[in-house]
């Protein structure tokens, strides 16, 4: 089957109002969102989405011209389904492009209170063939999600025995050690408070475990994966960017990035990478694969691995040494206001100092600018640094234009994994 190459949506996740505008400022053509009531990701930080702020939004992100896919993808409990009923008039009146879900439950409510909702399928719901996607389209669905331990060649078989579903798969970020996401360890080393599909996963994968001998009590041994430590259910960061073309020429509708929980210079640096990869492919039949990588090592991650997408993972693809992601540059600030003297208010995320050199990211732009001077919050004293936190106003050798969702950060690569 001959297809047609078509311009990929890019799907960003919006763990809050602000880094949802970030996210569509930097590239993304669709964002997806959960509630704080039915959503996989718990946010603590930002403006939550709630069922009271959900329409605005929405409102904000349809008044750029982009897609808003709501997620309501939990495995659902009676007290869930009833909150969803109570709760369905608020969402269809909030007008989301589309509802993914995974729960037959939660597909009977979106049936029967949100018809006019086009409906999506959860990655959650592990579609590994062509048959499962065929029975979602029966019933309705106008795009699955496909899981993430499939490989390009079975990627390209649905697509071909399934040519009119639109298939959307995840490009970037991190994976789970279970079928997408359905795991308990969490609620078991919890006792059942961080219940992962509710939310609250409190990553019990990244943990570091040590061996007990039941007729040794108190006689803890190293678990070892050769000398590299006991991270050992804790995969490395999944990053297609320089397998874009293969999905690309394959038809895929939608490439999905992982990270509603991730910071605000997550989202805007890995929508702004994508978004090059796939113009400059589009446009000339190419992409950098070395700019690409050394853009996407920049965020922060737990070291990069192709998953399923070449060959079934093996040792290399796991994160032995840490459970955390870190990121190969620092965010410093985040722009926040331009006075007439040309200095720039920012919030300092990571600490820097007077004379810095530091690198300066917008949607449209990417430069190196020299600190000239810092003043504190009320610009009546100079200083020689901006701290972690702090409100500062800031005077560059050279400015951003489009400073209002500018973001600084340090020059280079360090932690390089």
């Amino acid at each position: 089957m001959e297809i047609i190459k078509k311009r990929p949506e890019l799907l960003l996740p919006a763990g809050s109002k602000e880094k949802m505008d970030y996210a569509i400022q930097y590239g993304a053509d669709a964002v997806y969102l959960g509630m704080v009531d039915f959503s996989l990701r718990a946010m603590r930080k930002g403006e939550l989405i709630t069922l009271d702020n959900l329409k605005e939004c929405i409102d904000l992100a349809h008044s750029y011209n982009k897609k808003v896919y709501l997620t309501l993808n939990i495995f659902a409990y009676n007290d869930d389904i009833k909150q969803m009923e109570k709760s369905a008039e608020k969402i269809e009146e909030a007008n989301p492009d589309a509802i993914l879900f995974s729960d037959f439950g939660v597909y009977n409510i979106i049936k029967k209170y949100m018809k006019k909702i086009p409906i999506h399928v959860s990655t959650q719901t592990n579609i590994l063939n062509y048959e499962a996607v065929k029975f979602w389209q029966d019933l309705g669905a106008q795009r699955v999600v496909l899981s993430r331990d499939l490989s390009l060649k079975q990627i390209e078989e649905i697509r071909n025995k399934v040519p009119d579903m639109e298939l959307e798969v995840f490009v970037h970020g991190a994976q789970c050690v279970s079928f997408s996401g359905r795991c308990l360890i969490s609620d078991y080393m919890t006792k059942g408070e961080r219940k992962a599909n509710h939310g609250n996963c409190s990553q019990s994968c990244r943990w570091s475990y040590k061996l007990l001998e039941e007729t040794r009590p108190n006689e803890y041994f190293e678990i070892n994966e050769n000398d590299r430590g006991t991270h050992i259910l804790s995969p490395k960061d999944l990053a297609l960017i320089n397998y874009l073309p293969d999905l690309i020429d394959l038809g895929i509708d939608s490439f999905k990035i992982e990270g509603r929980t991730k910071s605000l210079y997550y989202v805007s640096a890995v929508a702004k990478a994508y978004r090059k990869a796939i113009d400059d492919y589009l446009t000339t039949g190419k992409i950098d694969k070395e700019a690409n990588y050394n853009e996407i090592i920049k965020i922060g991650n737990r070291g990069y691995t192709t998953g399923f997408y070449l060959h079934k993972p093996d040792s290399e693809g796991y994160s032995y040494d840490i459970s955390k992601g870190l990121a190969g540059s620092d965010c410093l600030c985040v722009f926040l206001s331009k006075s007439d003297d040309d200095t720039y208010k920012v919030l300092t995320k990571n600490k820097f100092l007077l004379n810095d050199e530091i690198e300066i990211i917008s949607p449209t732009e990417c430069f190196i600018a020299k600190v000239e001077k810092i003043y504190d919050d009320k610009k009546a004293e100079e200083k020689e640094l901006s701290n972690t936190n702090d409100i500062s106003y800031i005077k560059l050798s050279k400015g951003p234009v489009n400073y209002k969702y500018a973001l600084s950060r340090t020059i280079g690569v360090k932690n390089l994994r």
